[in-house]
C-alpha cells in the first residue's frame, strides 16, 4: 500500500482512543509482524481488517447443491401463507397502519 494511501486512510478513520491488548504465541507475533511489514498496516488495522472479513463471511449465506435448489424453489414457488401468518400481518397493519 502506498504511503499516500496510508495517510488518506488514517485521515478518514475515526480517532483511535481504545486499547486492546493480546497475548499471542511467538509464531503468531512473527506472522503479524510480517504482515505489518508487507502491508504497511498497523497491528490494530490488521486486526480490524481480519475482524471485518470474518463478520462479512459470517453474514453472507453461501448455498451449494441441494440447499441452493431448495432455496430457489421456495423463492420461485412460495408456499401459501399460514393462518398464523395472515393473522400476524393483520395485527401488524392494524397497529402500524
Amino acid at each position: 500500500m502506498a504511503s499516500s494511501a496510508r495517510r488518506k486512510r488514517s485521515q478518514d478513520s475515526e480517532l483511535k482512543r481504545e486499547r486492546l491488548e493480546l497475548r499471542v504465541a511467538p509464531s503468531a507475533k512473527q506472522l503479524i509482524q510480517r504482515a505489518m511489514a508487507v502491508t504497511g498496516l498497523t497491528a490494530g488495522d490488521l486486526a480490524y481488517e481480519g475482524a471485518r472479513r470474518v463478520l462479512d463471511e459470517h453474514e453472507r449465506m453461501v448455498l451449494t447443491g441441494a440447499d441452493q435448489e431448495a432455496f430457489l424453489e421456495a423463492v420461485r414457488n412460495p408456499p401459501p401463507p399460514t393462518a398464523k401468518l395472515v393473522a400476524a400481518l393483520k395485527r401488524h397493519r392494524d397497529l402500524l397502519g
